[in-house]
C-alpha cells in the first residue's frame, strides 16, 4: 500500500515488550512480502496466531478451466447463473469460476449468508461489488462495502464476508500481488498528480476486531488446493496493528477519467495492475471533442492480450445491439480483432458524454473457461458484427 497506517494499540518501539493489562505478553506476527523486502504490517495478537489444533484437505470447487476453441469472441450472462440453494450461498464456498489462467482465476458469487473463516495464501484477492452491501470481517478490523467498491485483500489476510441481502461480487484470484500501477506513485510510494485516484479516496480499517471463540476454523487456499485449519483461539484477536500491508476499499465512482480531443485508449482507465494482468475502471465521462471525434473505440487487435470486460453500469455505447446488458461479461480474446458494433461509430458522432460504467481485465495469457461461463454464454454474441452465423436465427 502506498501509506503507513497505525490502528489500535501498539508499542513505541517494534518488537519490544507489549503486555495486555493482565500482565500477559502480546504476540507479534510480521505480515510482509517479498521476504522482509517490501511492504509489511505488524499485528498484535491477544493469543499465538500459530496455535493451530488440527489441519484438514478439503475438495477443491473451482473446476476445471477448458480452453477458448475455436477461438471466438464470447458474451456471459453473470445474471442468468443459478445455484442449488441460493439461500445458502456465500462468498468463499459459493464462487462459481467464470474465466483462468496461470496468473489469476476469476469468479462470480451472489453471496446471501455469511461466509467461512477464509485465507488465500496463493495470492491477493480483488473483489468488486457490483450489487447489494455488507461487511468484511478482517484480521485488521471491519470495512463495510457496497455498489461500486473494489476491496483489494493481501495475500493471507484471514476474512469472512458478511452480505447484507444479497451481495453480488466479481472476485479476481491472482497468483501475486495487487496495487496501483507503478507509474501513478513516486518512488517513495505516494500518489502522483496525474493519477486518476489517490490517498483521500481510499477506505481502510480504522479500528481493531476482536472476537472471542475456541477451536474456530479457517479455510486456507494454498498452491496445492484447501486446508482446513482449527486454531485454538479465534484469529480476530487483535489488539493493534501498524504498517503499509492492509486490505482497503477504493469505490469506482471515486475514479477521475482522463479525456482527451481524440478517443483516449484503454490504459487511461487502468487502476491496478497484478502478475501479467492489468484492471481498468470505465466510469461516466465527457467523451471526445475534436470536432471530427468519433467517440467509441475504433477496430483494435490487441496482439498480446484477451480483454474481459464486465458491465456494470449505464449504457456501453460501443456494444448497443449486442444483446449485452448490466451483469454481462463480453471476451475478445487475442488473435481477434474486435471494435464496435455495427452503426455504434456513426452514432456516436457529436456525443459529449457517456454515461457508462464497466470494469476491464486484460491479461497477457489466455483466459481458459470455466464452469460458471459454459453455463451461461450467450452463444449469439459472435455473430452480432455480421448479423448472421451458425447460431443466428
Amino acid at each position: 500500500m502506498p501509506y503507513y497506517r497505525r490502528v489500535g494499540e501498539i508499542p513505541r518501539k517494534r518488537h519490544t515488550q507489549f503486555r495486555s493489562p493482565a500482565g500477559s505478553l502480546y504476540a507479534e506476527e510480521l505480515m510482509g512480502v517479498e521476504g522482509f523486502s517490501s511492504d509489511s504490517a505488524l499485528l498484535y495478537h491477544r493469543f499465538l496466531p500459530t496455535a493451530i489444533v488440527n489441519a484438514r484437505a478439503m475438495p477443491d470447487s473451482r473446476g476445471r478451466l477448458t480452453a477458448n476453441h475455436p477461438l471466438k469472441p464470447r458474451h456471459f450472462r453473470s445474471q442468468d447463473l443459478k445455484w442449488e440453494a441460493p439461500a445458502d450461498v456465500d462468498a468463499v464456498t459459493g464462487r462459481r469460476t467464470l474465466f483462468g489462467n496461470a496468473d489469476v482465476t476469476i469468479a462470480f458469487a451472489a453471496a446471501t449468508t455469511p461466509s467461512p473463516l477464509y485465507r488465500n495464501a496463493a495470492g491477493d484477492e480483488l473483489l468488486y461489488v457490483q450489487g447489494g452491501a455488507g461487511v468484511l470481517e478482517t484480521v485488521y478490523g471491519a470495512l463495510e462495502v457496497a455498489d461500486g467498491d473494489y476491496v483489494v485483500l493481501p495475500t493471507s489476510t484471514t476474512y469472512r464476508v458478511v452480505p447484507h441481502g444479497e451481495l453480488r461480487l466479481l472476485i479476481l484470484e491472482a497468483t501475486g500481488h495487487i496495487g496501483p500501477p507503478r507509474r501513478y506513485l513516486s518512488t517513495k510510494g505516494q500518489f502522483l498528480e496525474h493519477a486518476p485516484y489517490c490517498e483521500r479516496d481510499l477506505r481502510g480499517p480504522v479500528e481493531p476486531l476482536l472476537v472471542d471463540g475456541e477451536d474456530v476454523d479457517v479455510l486456507v487456499r494454498h498452491r496445492a488446493g484447501l486446508t482446513r485449519y482449527t486454531y485454538a483461539n479465534h484469529p480476530f484477536d487483535v489488539v493493534g496493528w501498524d504498517g503499509c500491508l492492509y486490505p482497503w476499499v477504493f469505490n469506482i465512482r471515486d475514479f477521475e477519467p482522463i479525456t482527451g480531443r481524440v478517443h483516449q485508449p484503454p490504459p487511461v482507465h487502468q487502476t491496478f495492475e497484478g502478475p501479467n494482468f492489468v484492471v481498468c475502471s470505465f466510469c461516466p465521462r465527457k467523451v471526445d471533442y475534436h470536432p471530427d471525434a468519433i467517440p467509441v473505440p475504433y477496430n483494435h487487435a490487441n496482439v498480446d492480450s484477451d480483454e474481459l470486460m464486465f458491465y456494470v453500469g449505464g449504457n456501453y455505447e460501443a456494444r448497443k445491439g449486442s444483446g449485452i446488458g448490466i451483469g454481462s461479461l463480453s471476451l475478445h480474446p487475442a488473435g481477434f480483432t474486435h471494435g464496435p458494433q455495427p452503426g455504434a461509430a456513426e452514432a456516436s458522432i457529436g456525443a459529449e458524454y457517456f454515461d457508462e460504467t464497466a470494469v476491464m481485465v486484460d491479461t497477457f495469457r489466455p483466459l481458459d473457461l470455466g464452469e460458471a461461463a459454459d453455463a451461461c454464454e450467450d452463444p449469439r454474441y459472435a455473430w452480432t458484427w455480421a448479423r448472421r452465423g451458425p447460431d443466428w436465427s
